[in-house]
């Protein structure tokens, strides 16, 4: 993991100059799904995508399923976000990691942090950040939870609520979980992530090596 630091918002990425272009931002954030454990993997892949910078913004609960040796990233959490500001006049993390990125992906998405999403509520980093996302911009989510979670009626509308923000899904998926059910709720597969990802540089014509 990478020293922290505050990230370089550099230079908007709907600027023409040829210098925007050299780089694209993505922001994964990832919550207290079991799926939290192919975040190494996750970011494994997206980094082998040419011109594509990573920065994870993580929950505490999330911490428990990966070891944050293994992410080759700048890693942020909540007290990251409280330690980098000690006065008036000191950056906010969450809107720094807001101004620096151009994508949004939260993969996994736990049914805790889907309903706080659905409701406004912005209680640690990474809800602050998806609350003050700039809707212009792409934001991806990847539910993951349990059969019977994905099942009760309220989920349903809480992702609808996020699509309705402009938000874009991608779907769970059936699987054996980890817990032993099997049924719905399972998070998409990494490779499925990495394209939808790569679908929306080839869309803003980022330059990318075939």
């Amino acid at each position: 993991m990478e020293p922290t630091s505050l990230p370089d918002p550099g230079v908007p990425a709907g600027n023409s100059s040829s210098v925007a272009q050299e780089t694209f931002r993505v922001l994964l954030g990832v919550t207290g799904s079991v799926a939290a454990l192919k975040l190494p993997l996750l970011v494994a892949e997206l980094l082998k995508i040419p011109g594509l910078e990573v920065k994870v913004v993580t929950t505490e609960r999330a911490k428990h399923f990966y070891n944050a040796q293994e992410i080759p990233v700048t890693l942020y959490g909540d007290e990251e976000e409280w330690q980098l500001w000690k006065g008036r006049s000191d950056p906010v993390l969450h809107i720094e990691l807001r101004r620096w990125a151009d994508l949004m992906v939260v993969a996994p998405l736990d049914a805790n942090t889907l309903a706080k999403v659905a409701n406004g509520i912005c209680d640690n980093l990474l809800t602050c950040v998806i609350r003050a996302w700039d809707l212009s911009k792409p934001l991806l989510f990847c539910p993951a939870m349990n059969t019977a979670m994905w099942e009760h009626p309220i989920t349903a509308r809480q992702v609808e609520q996020l699509k309705g923000f402009g938000y874009t899904e991608i779907p769970c998926v059936v699987k054996k979980l980890v817990c032993g059910d099997e049924g719905q709720g399972a998070m998409a597969e990494v490779w499925t992530i990495v394209e939808r990802v790569k679908g929306i540089l080839e869309e803003r014509e980022v330059p990318r090596q075939s």
